[in-house]
């Protein structure tokens, strides 16, 4: 079973669902809208965010929200308090999203590391459209193992989970 934080939906972004979330991500957002609309000063994020919050925490009837769905909610909040040309410039941002590599590995099979970083790149080729900007990841060690078709670590392995971590690196994301 499935254990939301307040009562909070989860969000799905892309194909991936977050259930923990803070609201950082939110205020990024919103600051970043502003400042694309040349509003320097914008006192009313930490509202928006409160607003927002408070709806997902006790009105939503939902149990998983689309990303895409509650940004339409806080633009037509911004529209209804006047600030049109913010709404105009808030673009998705994700919260973080973690990502396990096991599930790449697996669809790839052992021996077919190509296959595995196609599909990687699609994956995150994916969040990225969707707003997501911090990724981390998770089952890089059992991914590498998954990869190599072996339980026991050695060389080859040391060899990939470093071909792994820099494919990683050059997507600037954050690994685990």
């Amino acid at each position: 079973m499935i254990s939301f934080l307040k009562s909070r939906p989860a969000l799905q972004i892309g194909r991936h669902q977050v259930i923990e979330y803070d609201t950082a991500w939110l205020d990024s957002a919103l600051l970043r809208a502003a400042q694309a609309a040349d509003q320097k000063d914008f006192p009313f994020i930490a509202e928006i965010r409160s607003g927002i919050f408070q709806y997902l925490e006790t009105k939503c009837p939902l149990r998983l929200l689309l990303l895409e769905d509650l940004y339409d909610r806080v633009r037509k909040m911004l529209i209804k308090i006047g600030c049109q040309n913010i709404a105009d410039n808030l673009r998705p941002l994700a919260p973080p999203v973690t990502v396990s590599l096991i599930r790449a590995a697996s669809e790839a099979g052992n021996g077919f590391e190509l296959a595995f970083y196609e599909t990687l790149r699609a994956e995150l080729d994916e969040l990225r459209q969707a707003g997501a900007e911090k990724i981390h990841f998770t089952g890089l060690r059992e991914s590498v193992l998954i990869l190599r078709n072996t339980a026991k670590w050695d060389k080859r392995c040391e060899a990939v989970l470093r071909e792994i971590e820099a494919f990683l690196k050059n997507w600037d994301c954050v690994s685990h």
